[in-house]
Formats: structure tokens, sequence, C-alpha cells
């Protein structure tokens, strides 16, 4: 085969890399993504200055009034590079359809990689520590949501509070972990919220009208532990968070945290070692989750 048509298939398949999806991946809705042309990225956190009453009165004559600056305080991000390989021996690929192949192997390695940056984020989020004191609540005993006369729309309004009041937004954004949808679901204050002439069921646009927040998602990816048992991703807990609704985001823009990826970073490339008879699918991407602002987002823990 020659080197021309060897980098035709490659870029194939670095097209399918992009456009491959799994619908159980959720953590972009927390982590919008960024493109940077470098490895090495400022993050600026907005301040408070424009929510400051100032003195506007001005005389004739007098000097303008002069806001005094509070600048911005930054933190830099650095990429990371990941990088998956399939390997397929030379008999295989006898004995089989190519392109079949290299697109099973394609998708075996893109899944890795995106399974890993799911798991990165919601092991970042889901984790105390990652928020500030006033941010975060484990429930324990009675306040559970597995438990009659549990108070979760009372919760989730104090979460709600808590984010309003640090960062002057309401979250727009939950994350609901599926176990915690199973209970929340059939909790009977939930319930109890819907009109007598509707159907009992709670579903997302539901709670997307009663906690006034326009972007709920359930995390229901999996992952396969050390013994080779099917583990949840995303835990009993929610996640509540302001993430910008904007078309094009920069890492100017205020958010609870992002996704910053090394533009065109994703591609699929073939290699082979000396003295080996394999050749290898592989699969590549350049980029690190950041939290960038924690008093925009509030975590509610062991809700089960």
């Amino acid at each position: 085969m020659g080197r021309l048509e060897d980098l035709r298939i490659n870029a194939y398949l670095s097209e399918v890399a992009r456009g491959y999806t799994n619908s159980a991946f959720i953590a972009d809705a927390l982590f919008p993504t960024i493109e940077s042309d470098l490895e090495k990225v400022d993050i600026f956190e907005f301040n408070k200055e424009a929510f400051q009453v100032y003195n506007t009165e001005r005389a004739i004559r007098a000097d303008s009034n002069v806001v005094s600056p509070k600048g911005f305080t930054k933190k830099t991000a650095t990429l990371t590079e990941h990088d998956l390989a399939y390997p397929i021996d030379y008999r295989e690929e006898e004995e089989s359809k190519k392109v079949k192949l290299q697109l099973h192997a394609t998708n075996v390695v893109t899944e890795g990689l995106r399974l890993k940056q799911e798991k990165q984020c919601a092991d970042l989020v889901q984790k105390p520590a990652s928020y500030p004191a006033g941010n975060k609540i484990t429930l324990s005993g009675s306040s559970k949501f597995n438990v009659d006369g549990s108070d979760p729309v009372g919760v989730i309004e104090d979460a709600k509070d808590a984010i309003a009041g640090k960062i002057a937004q309401d979250p727009n954004t939950m994350v609901i972990g599926h176990e915690t949808w199973k209970i929340l679901k059939k909790h009977k204050q939930i319930q109890g919220l819907i009109s007598n002439n509707q159907n009992k069921i709670v579903t997302l646009n539901f709670l997307k009208e009663i906690f006034e927040i326009p972007n709920i998602v359930i995390g229901r990816s999996v992952f396969m532990n050390e013994n080779g048992n099917f583990t949840k991703v995303w835990k009993d807990n929610i996640i509540l968070a302001y993430v910008p609704a904007l078309s094009s985001r920069t890492e100017y823009d205020p958010s609870f945290a992002y996704m910053i990826k090394k533009k065109n970073a994703l591609n699929i490339d073939e290699y082979r070692k000396e003295g080996n008879k394999l050749k290898f699918i592989r699969a590549t991407d350049i980029y690190t989750p950041f939290l960038v602002g924690p008093d925009a987002g509030y975590l509610i823990s062991d809700t089960n």
C-alpha cells in the first residue's frame, strides 16, 4: 500500500473519531469545551467590580469618578496528552474486511479516551474538596432522599441560593447521578407537585420547571472496575453549576469549569514496531478538565 493511500485512510479514520459520540457521556454539560492553539492556557477569573455601587454623581467642573480596578485572578492550565492504541495482527487483517476492522479499532480507542475524560471530570466534581465551604452538603439519616419525609426541593433551593449568593447568578445546569434520579423521580414530595390532572410521572422537563434550571442531565455512564464489574461513573449525588450558555466560548467567559482542548488534537494514526507483525491504530487527544470557579458550583453528596 502506498503512503498516499495510508494517509487517506488515516484522515478518514480521524473524521470517524471526531464524529463518534456516546450518548451516556454528559461531562460536557459541566465542562464546555474551549479550543486552544497552545498547551498552556491562562484562565482569567471574573471579579465582582460590576456589582459594586459607585458614587457616580459629578458636579460642574469636578473631576470624573474613577473606578479603582481590582484586576483579574489568573490561573494557568497545562494540557496533557492522552493516547491509546489498538493492535491488529497481519493475519487478522487478512481474514477480515480491512476497513471494518480499522473502524472497530478506531471506535475502541476513541471510546477509551472519552470514557477516561468522562471519569476525570466526574471524579473532579464529585470530590467535596473541590468546593469551598458553603457550596457542598453530605446528606445523612433522615435527610437522604430515599427516606420518607426528606426535603429534596429544600436542599436544592438552598444549593441554588448558595451559588447565587457568591456569583450573583442562578445555576443553570444540574447533573444527577442515575441512582439519585431513580429515587428522585419517585419521591412523594416531587410527585406531589404534579397537578392532579396530569399523569404522576416525574420527567426531566418537569424538574426543569420546578427548579427553574434549564439544563438537567442524568449521569448514566459506567466503567469496568478492577474486578471486572460495571460501576457507575456518576455516583448518588447532584451537582449544580452555572455554565455560560454561549454559542462561542473563550477562556475569558465566567464558568464553573472548562474542558480545554488543543485545537485539532484528536486524531487517529497508524504505526508499526520493528520486528513484530502488528499494526497499531492509535487515538491521540490533548486536553485538561479545569475547575475555574468552584463558587459557581454546589455538590449534594450521598443522596441515597
